[in-house]
């Protein structure tokens, strides 16, 4: 049977690109890629001449039919992203999904992946960790995600574009206060590569100065253990909720499951800091 072949690029440094992805991409039928402009000129300077379809996180469930025709034909199909590792954060899930409930083979030529090199190089344990690829931009989802991060014990990988590193930095202090260990890296494998280690408040003050550029890996210490919350880590949680439009009643939900607290008694703590900010508005 015909093969989809989910094939890792280059995250930076096309050094990287194995033997194997060479043979893999000059011998597929068909390769789909997020930017035939950009997977064009890589397999150029390859010397590879394939045929690419365009499957962007837009286009990826329309493209399925295309995927499996070609496959039916006895085309070998190629899946990459425009770096790393197709499926991690980028286009893939779905036609892997569709593939594999079919007699086609699914397999992969291994290769890098930005949040595996960042895990590894940040210091950070490395024995239990979680992906959490990007944060929800915003609303309730996205207070529940960071809030999740609170009691977290496992290291933490997540993604961040430029233009909102800073107020992600910012929501991490809020909600986790400044002492947690977190490494920012970025433009890994290039030439201005960079890895800054330090606190969640450290990184706040840093980044304040600094112009984001590229694209940041953020590895996040586990949560400690640690002894019942205090008030004062409650009032942090709950004004962190509070502050993403989350209601009185969903936020003291979700800090009583963080804390362990009594939901009435983290209820009615809610019901003080909301009445609070009315009176200060």
């Amino acid at each position: 049977m015909s093969r989809l072949v989910l094939v890792a690029t280059p995250i930076g440094n096309m050094s990287d690109v194995s033997p194997r992805a060479i043979q893999e991409l000059t011998a597929a039928g068909l390769v789909c890629c997020e930017d035939t402009r950009r997977t064009g000129m890589m397999l150029k300077n390859l010397g590879i001449d394939a045929k690419l379809m365009r499957v962007d996180e837009h286009t990826e469930h329309a493209s399925i039919p295309r995927v499996l025709d070609a496959l039916n034909e006895g085309r070998d199909v190629c899946l990459v992203t425009d770096a790393g590792t197709p499926g991690i954060s980028d286009p893939g899930e779905r036609i892997v999904r569709a593939v594999s409930q079919t007699a086609h083979v699914v397999t992969a030529v291994p290769g890098p992946a930005a949040f595996v090199m960042a895990l590894v190089i940040s210091g950070l344990p490395t024995e239990r960790f979680a992906f959490d690829g990007f944060l929800p931009r915003g609303g309730t989802e996205r207070a529940r995600s960071i809030a999740d991060l609170v009691r977290e014990r496992r290291t933490t990988v997540l993604y961040e574009a430029p233009h909102r590193l800073q107020r992600t930095l910012e929501d991490l202090y809020v909600a986790l206060g400044g002492r947690r260990r977190i490494v920012v890296a970025r433009e890994l494998t290039k030439i201005h590569e960079e890895v800054w280690r330090g606190t969640t408040a450290d990184a706040v003050t840093y980044f304040a100065g600094v112009e984001p550029k590229g694209e940041y890996v953020l590895v996040l210490e586990g949560a400690a253990d640690e002894p019942a919350a205090t008030l004062e880590d409650i009032d942090r949680l709950l004004l962190a909720e509070l502050a993403a439009g989350v209601s009185v009643r969903d936020a003291a939900t979700v800090v009583a499951d963080l804390t362990g607290a009594t939901k009435k008694t983290v209820y009615n703590r809610a019901l003080e800091l909301s009445k609070g900010d009315d009176e200060r508005t």
